[in-house]
């Protein structure tokens, strides 16, 4: 079995896995997918499904308003630094979070361009 890390932020906890973990948690029909990288890079390949929400958008918070608070929220990045940063943002505005460690460049799974 493999190990998630949990992380504290100030609004909540969240969970970082790895790809096979991640690919499992996305399975569910309730997961919301976030895709924190820039416009382009989501525009180069992203993980079927995703939504793109650029944590370096200063209106990142404001854009998660098109989320759902009541389901959870699956989010990754290019590398996993970026998506950390974002699950904390999230957790802190109260969605549960799991985080792909390593970001997309650990995924084995379906790209959708």
């Amino acid at each position: 079995m493999i190990a998630a890390l949990l992380y504290t932020g100030c609004g909540g906890n969240y969970v970082s896995v790895d790809a096979k973990q991640f690919a499992e948690a996305i399975r569910d029909p309730r997961m919301q997918i976030v895709d924190a990288r820039t416009p382009q890079e989501f525009k180069e390949g992203h993980i079927p499904g995703a939504v793109n929400i650029d944590i370096n958008n200063k209106e990142f918070t404001r854009q998660t308003g098109s989320l759902d608070k009541t389901r959870p929220v699956a989010v990754y990045c290019r590398s996993g630094r970026r998506s950390k940063i974002a699950a904390e943002k999230l957790t802190d505005i109260g969605f549960e979070v799991t985080e792909l460690d390593g970001g997309i460049m650990t995924w084995e799974g379906e790209i959708e361009k």
